[in-house]
């Protein structure tokens, strides 16, 4: 059963990365990179203390530091546990591929990227979507062209990216409560 859900994965991820062109590639990595997304970071931040002010918004700065905190953890353990070789690490895969990256870390099972884009959309999304009604669709979109992303430079497999749109849902919502429960207390 596993070898076959990983044998469609990967017939997935080829399908999903050979659908790429050098025309593409410079967007892709600008999407993929961690940095490129500073400034709606900082733009999200502004939101939040616009409609919460300096003491709630430092609570959601401290709930969302251990939240990505967390799942950068949980995916570590996840990649260092199952130790599901990245696409361009599978020798099997080898000239069947593209590779649009600098190739770093060798195991892909779950993605970070996947999981920390998720999570911040859901987090954020949930707390703010009471101000601004489409906010969390677009941080969603924003999440989904992270993850494929990740598919697109040969880095992971399509059930990696969906693993950690997983994780990241339901620790975003789970710390969304959690934000919640500290700002009653408080």
């Amino acid at each position: 059963m596993i070898e076959e859900i990983i044998k469609y994965d990967t017939e997935l991820f080829l399908f999903l990365n050979n659908l790429g062109s050098e025309s593409w590639d410079l967007f892709w990595r600008v999407i993929t990179n961690k940095l490129t997304f500073i400034p709606l970071y900082l733009f999200l931040l502004y939101l939040v203390y616009q409609n919460y002010g300096l003491k709630k918004t430092i609570i959601i700065l401290i709930v969302a530091g251990l939240m990505i905190a967390s799942t950068d953890q949980l995916a570590n353990l996840f990649k260092n546990g199952f130790q599901r070789l990245r696409p361009w690490a599978n020798q099997d895969l080898e000239g069947l591929m593209r590779i649009v990256v600098e190739k770093r870390g060798i195991y892909s099972f779950f993605s970070g990227h996947a999981v920390n884009s998720m999570v911040i959309a859901v987090y954020i999304g949930l707390i703010l979507r009471n101000k601004y009604y489409y906010l969390p669709f677009i941080l969603l979109l924003w999440s989904f062209l992270v993850g494929y992303s990740r598919i697109y430079v040969g880095v992971h497999y399509p059930l990696d990216v969906l693993t950690g749109f997983l994780f990241g849902g339901l620790i975003g919502w789970g710390f969304y409560k959690l934000q919640l429960i500290i700002q009653k207390k408080n």
